[in-house]
């Protein structure tokens, strides 16, 4: 299973276990404001976590189940996952309203970056928050992703970072 420690949290793989925790987090409607699927019931939330398990399985990467170290409470998801019917791989993160504020999505985001960079060798990963998203837009903006433009017929803006190789150097932009 793949893992990741970051100051703060712990990023694993999700399991069947997570349920309840998951479904706490994706039934408030302020976590949800701007996501396309909005708030889910019990059943679309087991939906989405037999998904999200299914990603790992299929391509090796997607969401981890995002852990806070203090209480070793899930928190959110965050990681990687295709954008939507596209090749592009886009970081996501979604965290409960208790620990909005803190700098824990960019933590995630970093840590996410990184990742896609150093150990699934993507060369860009991009992306997507509804236009009045400006928390989910600062945090692409700290992790060094650039706003490149509105998605066509949609509320929707894109970003994206690319890893450049200059000589033996890897810059990230």
């Amino acid at each position: 299973m793949q893992e990741i420690e970051t100051a703060r949290l712990y990023l694993r793989q999700f399991t069947p276990n997570d349920l309840d925790a998951l479904y706490r987090i994706y039934s408030d409607s302020e976590v949800m404001k701007y996501l396309n699927e909005g708030v889910r019931n019990r059943e679309e939330t087991a939906a989405d976590l037999l998904g999200i398990i299914a990603d790992w399985e299929k391509h090796a990467f997607g969401l981890w189940a995002v852990v806070n170290k203090q209480n070793n409470q899930l928190i959110g998801d965050g990681g990687l996952r295709f954008l939507g019917k596209t090749p592009e791989v886009e970081v996501g993160y979604v965290l409960a309203k208790a620990y909005w504020g803190k700098g824990l999505a960019s933590e995630v985001a970093a840590a996410t970056l990184k990742y896609g960079f150093e150990v699934l060798k993507l060369e860009k990963i991009v992306a997507v928050a509804d236009t009045k998203n400006s928390s989910s837009r600062r945090v692409m903006e700290k992790v060094g992703m650039r706003y490149q433009h509105n998605l066509q017929d949609s509320d929707r803006v894109y970003y994206s970072v690319v890893l450049f190789c200059k000589g033996r150097r890897k810059i990230v932009k």
